[in-house]
C-alpha cells in the first residue's frame, strides 16, 4: 500500500479520516476518569477473550475480592476461580498478582496516578515492565485513566487502518501503536480510537466488509466499490 505517504499528504488523509468518521459517528470528548488499576487488570483481562467475558471477570473479580490488596496477596489460583469465566484464567491470574505486587512494591501502594506527572515515554515503559502489560494494555491506561494521548491499537483499529493505507500490510501490531500515533494529532487521539473501532465493528468487518456503505470508501484504497 503506497498511497499514503509520509508527510503534509498523510496528515491531509488523516484529518479528512477523522472529520469523515465524525461525521457518521458524532463528536466524543476524552474521558480519561477511570481508575488506572481497574483499567489496567480490566485489559489484562480482556486478552484473547470478547468484550462480554471480560467484563464479567472482570465483575466476578472484585465481588470476589475487598481490595486490590487482597487480590495480591491472594493465592493465584483464586484469582484464576474467580476469572474462569474469561478465559486463559490461570495464565491471567499470575499476570495480575505479579503486576500488582510489583506496583505495590515499587509504589509504596497500589496505584498508578504518580505516572500522570511523569513524561508519557517514560509512563509506558513503565508500565510496559509490568507482568502481561504490551503495547494495547500500556496504552489502554495511558489514554483512558493518564490523560495522556497514547493510541490502543486492537484488532479493528488494526484492520480498518491497514485498508485505509495508514499503515503497510508488513507492520506488525506492536509496531502500529508507533506508527499510528505520529499520525494523529495528540487532541485527536481518544476519538480517533473510539470511532476506528466502531467503524470495524459496525462496517469494516473482518470477513465482507460493507464497502457500499463506507464513509471512508472514497478515500480507501481497499474499497471493493
Amino acid at each position: 500500500m503506497k498511497r499514503y505517504q509520509h508527510g503534509i499528504f498523510e496528515a491531509v488523509v488523516i484529518k479528512e479520516i477523522i472529520e469523515l468518521l465524525e461525521q457518521e459517528y458524532g463528536s466524543c470528548q476524552w474521558q480519561s476518569d477511570r481508575d488506572p488499576i481497574d483499567v489496567l487488570i480490566g485489559t489484562i483481562l480482556s486478552q484473547n477473550t470478547s468484550d462480554a467475558n471480560s467484563g464479567k471477570a472482570f465483575a466476578a473479580l472484585k465481588a470476589s475480592f475487598d481490595s486490590w490488596e487482597a487480590v495480591a496477596s491472594a493465592p493465584a489460583d483464586h484469582i484464576a476461580q474467580a476469572i474462569k469465566c474469561g478465559g486463559l484464567s490461570q495464565i491471567k491470574a499470575v499476570r495480575i498478582k505479579q503486576a500488582l505486587q510489583q506496583i505495590q512494591r515499587e509504589q509504596g501502594h497500589i496505584g498508578l496516578d504518580a505516572l500522570k506527572s511523569k513524561p508519557m515515554v517514560e509512563a509506558e515503559d513503565y508500565l510496559m515492565s509490568l507482568s502481561g502489560v504490551g503495547h494495547k494494555t500500556a496504552s489502554c491506561v495511558l489514554l483512558f485513566s493518564l490523560g495522556k494521548p497514547s493510541l490502543p491499537v486492537d484488532t479493528h483499529i488494526f484492520r480498518v487502518a491497514r485498508r485505509l493505507g495508514l499503515i503497510d500490510s508488513r507492520v506488525s501490531v506492536d509496531e502500529a501503536h508507533s506508527l499510528l500515533r505520529q499520525q494523529v494529532p495528540p487532541s485527536r487521539v481518544y476519538q480517533f480510537h473510539i470511532h476506528m473501532i466502531e467503524h470495524g465493528r459496525r462496517i469494516c468487518h473482518a470477513r465482507q466488509p460493507h464497502c457500499n456503505e463506507c464513509i471512508l470508501s472514497r478515500i480507501c484504497p481497499s474499497s471493493l466499490c
